[in-house]
């Protein structure tokens, strides 16, 4: 079996709304079942569009992971939250999650001094545990045009040290 092509990252940039949306869909449908019910996932989306990804990513905080040629996985962030972490879900388990929250966090932290902050889906929630996040409460997906409201899990960075260093972007 032949290793995985090497992920880059870059600055999300006009155009990248069809992919992100098709990502964030992919890994919603892939990876959240067993924690939340069919139509929960089925109305995950809501009134979002490619077009809304396009807002986001005029904003200039969204960076995309690509391999080879295509983007397989995304994050988004504002001063003090990463706002969005999704990937591809035949890309999960590889570090790439690890690499993307990294790129978030150093992000969140631009222009702000408090806690970093995010919003977790409960099947993700292990995952940001793991990297140092602690919960702090729970209530619903507050980001963008969501369908029903999605249960998600409040969690702040435990550690306010050193920003993370970003992994070299081959591998």
């Amino acid at each position: 079996m032949t290793a995985p092509s090497p992920v880059s990252f870059r600055p999300a940039r006009p155009g990248d709304g069809q992919a992100t949306f098709d990502i964030t869909w992919r890994s919603v449908a892939g990876l959240a079942t067993g924690h939340y019910s069919a139509e929960q996932i089925a109305g995950w989306m809501g009134q979002r569009t490619p077009d809304f990804y396009e807002g986001l990513i005029a904003h200039g905080r969204m960076v995309v992971a690509e391999r080879d040629s295509a983007v397989v996985g995304f994050v988004d962030a504002e001063p003090g939250e990463v706002t969005r972490l999704f990937i591809l879900p035949d890309a999960a388990g590889g570090g790439l999650g690890r690499r993307l929250l990294a790129i978030g966090i150093d992000t969140a932290r631009v222009g702000h001094s408090g806690p970093v902050r995010l919003e977790s889906t409960i099947n993700a929630a292990e995952f940001y545990r793991r990297h140092g996040f602690r919960e702090v409460g729970r209530g619903h997906f507050s980001h963008g045009l969501g369908g029903d409201p999605i249960e998600i899990i409040h969690m702040e960075l435990a550690d306010q040290g050193q920003p993370p260093t970003v992994p070299p972007a081959a591998g």
